[in-house]
């Protein structure tokens, strides 16, 4: 008979540390480090037993502000074995943003790394923290890992401490990113997350053999659900990588077989792709590249459907001659399943990774919904869709559009705010996600904005903010971000902000002596690149819905600051309120 599917992730964890010892279960690229199972296994009973000491137990919680890292790994899941919540909070976080989400979840002991020190010991100061623990160094009052591991609780019982985790205690909090207002700590139970993960097999079915690669925040839930809980519950190897600007070289080394890029890591893949098809000086090999990509495309927009046999046989020798040259270059030649999520991915840029012979199947949810509720399955992906619901997962469309989703995977509830709880999810279990959507007769969900961004103009016109911003930022790669604003106003104007790590490589291909985004966004060349992104974007947007006037900022708006969420989403209320000025101009202009 097989085995009973286990009811927590300890539990799961401790069946791969038995049966697969010797294999790798963490690394970095370039094997700079590298865990065992076994290692892990040991590794987590020295920290849980550290953490015992210090008087963590069931039901009490953890604080980790980490970068992408191997001691995350191990932190995470001895607190989990020690009978404790782990939660990780951004590293952008401010002081006074770290001291209100300390308070909220009631943690004594928090880990951090040196970097971080200053804010955890500031925000520390003026909350009952008790013990901060640093993984990468020494300093005066503070414990380092070392030390935690060789400082167990007397008579400590690990065994006893994991087997008393029961599937209904709860996992983690995910605090959200908080567009508006302070973050709501989103409570996961072990039980939300293992009917989350199973539903999800059935589409990716994951096993020892895979591999992945984290370079997102770990207090993103969904890299925390494709990396950490992956390699938990089903042995996946995790590469970590502490500065997602290098993920897109780690995946030469690494060669994924699950990959998860969040939209603006598949716009780079495009834009490099066609830069590097530009350059190219061989006119026969350009043409070439040009040619198996259009026959991609020709494939990909079939969304699934039997491929006649002349186009099959282009597509064969394409993909001998071409396609399968470029995945290897980028490093996803092993990939099985590529995912997008955190926000919608523009269509051409979604049928471009198609083109290439990369399956992103693009999926949506939410952290309230353990991460993901719909997904496109491999093979029957529908461009402009976020597929269809997961297994056990009900969603439908309200009077008004919004999407409301039931099932085993929903939250157990806002940390210490069951008010908010009861707006989110109502008495017959429906979470109301704030996201306007559609379902076709297949069952395909279609995700058309956030139900309180959508504009509406000065004729009563709805418009979806995103799907603008999206066709204009898939049509440059220097363009960072895109705010389009048009709420009660004749038509609709946007801010653009440049990538900088985009302006380097552009200024430095073109000998330019200044390559801040300051200095790039007067420049006659990228205000026309820009331009001419806006005048294609207007080409496949509604009438109503096309960008009459730009205005090029000099400013970069970093992750976590005041514009944009950790996760890239946009502040629209502060963003209005800073450009207020800017924003007339355009329309009095």
């Amino acid at each position: 008979m097989p085995n009973p599917a286990p009811k927590t992730l300890c539990e799961s964890f401790q069946s791969l540390v038995a049966a697969h010892p010797d294999r790798v279960a963490i690394r970095t690229p370039g094997d700079t480090t590298v865990l065992t199972w076994r290692d892990y296994g040991e590794r987590v009973e020295r920290i849980a037993a550290g953490l015992a000491g210090l008087g963590v137990g069931r039901g009490h919680t953890v604080g980790i502000m980490l970068t992408n890292c191997p001691e995350f790994h191990l932190v995470d899941t001895a607190a989990l074995h020690a009978g404790a919540t782990p939660f990780s909070i951004y590293n952008t976080n401010p002081p006074e943003k770290i001291q209100y989400l300390f308070g909220n979840a009631g943690n004594r002991v928090v880990v951090c790394e040196t970097q971080f020190l200053d804010a955890v010991k500031t925000a520390a100061r003026a909350g009952d923290i008790e013990h901060i623990v640093c993984v990468d160094g020494e300093h005066e009052s503070v414990l380092s890992l070392a030390e935690l591991e060789n400082s167990p609780a007397p008579g400590y019982d690990f065994a006893a401490s994991w087997r008393a985790v029961d599937a209904g205690d709860v996992l983690t909090i995910v605090y959200t990113s908080g567009t508006t207002g302070p973050p709501k700590g989103v409570e996961i139970t072990h039980a939300n997350l293992i009917a989350n993960v199973d539903a999800a097999q059935e589409v990716m079915d994951v096993d020892i053999e895979d591999r992945v690669v984290s370079y997102l925040p770990d207090a993103h839930a969904a890299n925390r659900w494709v990396c950490h809980w992956g390699n938990l519950l089903a042995g996946v190897q995790i590469t970590t990588v502490a500065n997602p600007k290098e993920v897109l070289a780690a995946l030469t080394d690494v060669r994924p077989t699950l990959f998860m890029g969040v939209p603006v890591i598949w716009y780079k893949v495009k834009a490099g792709v066609e830069a590097k098809l530009a350059a190219e000086k061989s006119p026969l090999k350009k043409r070439l590249g040009a040619w198996a990509i259009g026959v991609g495309q020709r494939v990909a927009r079939l969304g699934g459907k039997p491929v006649p046999l002349p186009l099959r046989i282009r597509h064969r020798i394409a993909e001998r001659l071409v396609l399968s040259r470029i995945r290897a270059a980028l490093g996803l030649d092993a990939v099985n399943v590529a995912a997008s999520s955190a926000a919608p991915i523009e269509p051409e840029a979604h049928e471009f990774m198609l083109a290439l012979g990369i399956g992103v199947c693009e999926a949506w949810g939410m952290t309230e919904l353990t991460a993901v509720a719909t997904v496109n399955r491999p093979g029957k992906i529908r461009v402009g869709t976020v597929g269809t619901p997961l297994d056990g997962v009900e969603v439908r469309v309200a009077e008004d559009g919004e999407l409301l989703v039931r099932g085993p995977i929903v939250m157990k509830g806002y940390r210490g705010d069951p008010e908010k709880t009861a707006e989110t999810v109502d008495a017959e279990g429906w979470v109301h996600t704030g996201d306007i959507g559609a379902i076709d007769e297949d069952g395909y969900v279609r995700i058309l904005d956030r139900k309180k961004e959508l504009i509406i103009n000065a004729a009563g016109k709805n418009m979806s903010p995103s799907n603008i911003e999206n066709a204009v930022k898939v049509g440059c790669p220097l363009i960072g971000s895109v705010l389009a604003v048009g709420d009660r106003r004749p038509y609709v104007v946007a801010l653009v902000t440049l990538d900088p790590d985009a302006c380097a490589a552009h200024a430095a291909e073109h000998g330019l002596p200044d390559a801040s985004p300051a200095a790039l966004a007067a420049d006659p060349e990228v205000v026309a690149m820009v331009e001419d992104a806006v005048g294609r974007a207007n080409g496949k947007l509604a009438r109503v819905e096309q960008v009459k006037k730009t205005a090029i900022l000099p400013d970069v708006w970093e992750p976590g600051g005041d514009e944009v969420t950790p996760t890239m989403k946009l502040r629209r209320k502060p963003i209005a309120t800073r450009y207020a000025d800017r924003i007339e101009d355009l329309y009095s202009a």
